[in-house]
């Protein structure tokens, strides 16, 4: 027998990893193409449980208004404050912001405008959740024992609770951005009541602002008061206390100080001044005796000095005589000579003023001498009298200390007395004081339209929704796609050659219809004829020959004629991983097509187990493959032949007896079986059972000499698959290529990327359907 190992998968190209780059963009539009009916059924859900939620919600309506927190307000009438910081800005508005959600505010609202007593309020629409929670709680309330009677004060006042709470949970309060701006809202399913409770806020919050500053400055009037009564009677105490004090000790004071004290501070001048003046004048004794002393002539010389210290005309006029001489001498002797009666006459009137300034010069010496002694004598006797009069004071020190400390209390005492004086006489002005340091900027109004539920926020969340959910169902989808789809699966995972895809029978894809039965009536005669013609099922290549079916049939035959070229009979198992993937009609289909090419070809049916080809047939056979293969029939009288095709076909009859199946196809009988068809047909195929529930197709496969492997588009996972190739590589290496059965190709397009062959299947029609084909020729023939 002639064998051939066939390793076709090694010199298939295998398909490119994409797996560096970041994010596939073709892939994800192929992802959102195919399960665009996914996402769009979550999408409609979301949008139908948000009409159904829109259908049932009770509109809630919102009342606005905004308070603006000025503190100019009442600059004209207190005292303007220093700047706060940002900081402190903040806390005062978040202060704001929580007096107006208080439980305090609330109830404030509540008994203005008698909502204790408002069913709006009180039993609001509630609900499907609410309902259920407040059965509960009535049940609950049923089986619990009873407490004793409530009476009409708490059942008022429990209501009055009830209706602020339920204000508390309705009202808004919010900053607009960075402003000093609050806006307060309310909402409720009363427009009106809305409105009207929306300015109760603002109303009771201005109110509660009045009244605050009213209620501190009083708090604060009475306070002061009781405080300037003490204080007032304190200093005055004190004051009388350093009254007393000065009398007791003698500390008589003058303009704020004790009589001593100026005595001594005026000695203390008049002896810098005695010190001054006796220095002046001991100088001027010094320095006119020291002229004195250098004798007549000298003084003459230095007697300018004396007349720039003190006020002497005399001297001056006489120093001013004695140059005149001295200049009219030396010009007498150098003209006339030392012996002129006129030179000696100058000389003499020049001694003459010389004795004169001396005498002059001896004069003023005794007097500032004098004064010397005067300022000397004055100066002790102001030494002697502070001295007298410091030693009389160092015995007031001890008093003085005491008098300080006296009179340091009655001035601090008084001074708080005045601070607190002031401060009341503020009060008691700010007390009346008519202006809250807030105003409302926007009133609020009677809503037009329902707040809540918005329609358009809320279909557009659903939509969103919808796109998450559809999103998250679409990778759900995803991650479990593990099946075969396209052309680069099969090549990539399984590394083996495609063939081609097999539509979905009895669907029409958008090709055309492929499984158009042909008119012919001399084989719809030979099928009448005919007790073993095949199932139409198995004819489908025949009916309609330019189809998608035919061509992947066709790609499997030239598939076989290339790898198989020069050998002249060829044995091809139909073998698949899994039941029911169709490898039965495809079997039947490419022993077809063979056969009407004008091949001589044998179907045999060697599945067993589960002879799906043999049931294909109209008539069940009385005999078949098993009967043949154990010698109790020739094999040729058990084999079949469509008259139409002239295609053999070697049944098999159901045994449930047949045990080792696998034992069988492997027996000397078969190899005889075989080898007596290798020498009748051109081609060979055998239908083989599946390879993960027996071993058959291993058993027989040493008598193959090439595979088709068929696998259903979209339902066998490809591990499956892999594993069971890998786990027989005897098989695999005699694999001719992969088929996909069962293709949906109207969804063959969504499952590939941007510029995969199957993306363009629409432009094929033309060459697949029959009608477009006829419409075409003529305008080829044309061109």
């Amino acid at each position: 027998m002639n064998q051939r190992n066939l390793t076709l998968h090694s010199t298939l190209p295998k398909a490119a990893d994409d797996s560096d780059s970041f994010i596939d963009i073709d892939r994800l539009i192929a992802i959102l193409i195919r399960r665009a009916g996914s996402i769009a059924l979550c999408v409609a859900a979301t949008v139908t449980l948000a009409f159904i939620f829109l259908l049932f919600a009770t509109p809630q309506y919102t009342s606005m208004t905004q308070i603006l927190l000025d503190d100019d307000i009442a600059k004209y009438a207190q005292d303007p404050t220093p700047a706060a910081s940002s900081q402190q800005v903040d806390m005062q508005i978040a202060s704001a912001v929580e007096i107006l959600k208080s439980n305090e505010l609330a109830l404030r609202v509540v008994d203005a405008e008698k909502l204790q007593d408002n069913s709006t309020i009180l039993d609001p629409s509630k609900s499907p959740v609410e309902l259920v929670k407040s059965g509960v709680k009535l049940i609950v309330s049923a089986l619990a024992p009873g407490g004793p009677p409530v009476t009409e004060d708490d059942a008022r006042n429990g209501r009055r609770q009830k209706a602020a709470a339920l204000l508390q949970e309705a009202v808004a309060v919010s900053r607009v951005n960075r402003s000093s701006v609050l806006a307060v809202s309310f909402r409720s399913t009363d427009k009106l009541l809305a409105q009207r409770i929306t300015k109760a806020y603002a109303t009771a919050y201005l109110n509660d602002q009045l009244n605050a500053n009213f209620d501190a400055t009083e708090s604060a009037s009475v306070w002061l008061q009781q405080r300037l009564a003490d204080l007032r009677e304190r200093s005055q105490q004190a004051a009388l206390d350093v009254a007393k004090f000065k009398s007791d000790n003698g500390l008589t004071s003058a303009n704020g100080e004790l009589m001593s004290e100026q005595q001594l501070a005026d000695l203390n001048k008049q002896l810098i001044v005695a010190q001054a003046d006796s220095a002046s004048a001991s100088a001027r004794y010094s320095q006119f005796k020291s002229i004195i002393d250098l004798g007549p002539e000298s003084a003459v010389n230095n007697a300018a000095i004396s007349s720039g210290q003190a006020d002497n005309t005399v001297i001056k006029d006489m120093r001013t005589r004695y140059a005149a001489v001295s200049k009219r001498e030396q010009e007498v002797t150098t003209n006339f000579g030392e012996d002129h009666p006129q030179a000696v006459a100058l000389r003499a009137e020049k001694q003459d003023l010389t004795r004169q300034i001396y005498q002059e010069l001896q004069q003023l010496t005794a007097s500032y001498h004098n004064e010397s002694e005067v300022a000397r004598v004055r100066e002790a006797s102001l030494r002697q009298n502070i001295e007298h009069l410091t030693g009389k004071n160092s015995e007031a020190d001890r008093s003085l200390v005491q008098l300080n400390d006296l009179e340091q209390r009655a001035t601090a005492l008084k001074t708080l007395y005045e601070s607190y004086l002031g401060k009341y006489e503020e009060a008691s002005q700010q007390q009346s004081f008519p202006i809250a340091k807030a105003r409302v900027i926007s009133e609020a109004g009677v809503p037009a339209s329902p707040s809540s539920p918005k329609k358009t926020m809320t279909l557009g969340l659903a939509i969103v929704l919808g796109l998450m959910a559809g999103g998250g169902l679409t990778a759900f989808q995803e991650f479990r796609e593990r099946f075969f789809r396209v052309e680069g699966d099969v090549r990539t995972i399984l590394g083996l050659k495609f063939l081609g895809y097999l539509p979905l029978i009895g669907k029409a894809p958008r090709e055309g219809k492929i499984f158009r039965p042909r008119t012919n009536p001399p084989v719809e005669a030979a099928e009448a004829e005919s007790d073993a013609t095949f199932e139409r099922i198995m004819r489908v290549v025949l009916e309609a020959p330019r189809s998608v079916f035919a061509e992947t049939l066709r790609n499997a035959k030239l598939a076989s004629d290339v790898m198989f070229l020069g050998k002249s009979d060829r044995v091809i198992g139909v073998v698949s991983a899994m039941p029911g993937e169709g490898k039965s009609t495809t079997a039947a289909n490419f022993a077809a097509l063979l056969a009407s090419s004008g091949k001589r070809t044998l179907l045999i049916d060697a599945d067993l187990r589960n002879p799906g080809l043999t049931r294909m047939l109209r008539n069940q056979p009385q005999q078949g493959l098993v009967e043949a293969v154990l010698g109790e029939v020739p094999w040729a009288s058990a084999v079949k032949i469509d008259p139409i095709t002239k295609l053999a076909i070697l049944p098999v009859l159901p045994n449930d007896h047949l045990m080792h199946t696998s034992e069988l196809l492997a027996s000397q009988g078969m190899f005889n079986l075989m080898e007596n068809a290798r020498k009748m047909f051109d081609y060979i195929v055998v239908d083989l059972a599946p390879l993960g529930p027996v071993i058959d197709a291993k058993a027989f496969a040493p008598q193959v000499d090439g595979f088709l492997f068929v696998t259903e588009w979209g339902s066998t996972p490809t591990s499956v698959v892999r594993d069971l190739l890998n786990s027989e590589p005897q098989i695999k290496s005699k694999i001719l290529g992969v088929i996909l059965n069962k293709t949906d190709m109207t969804e063959l397009g969504k499952f590939t990327n941007f510029g995969g062959t199957e993306r363009y299947r629409h432009k094929y029609v033309s060459y697949y359907t029959e009608e477009t084909s006829r419409k075409r020729e003529p305008a080829e023939a044309g061109a």
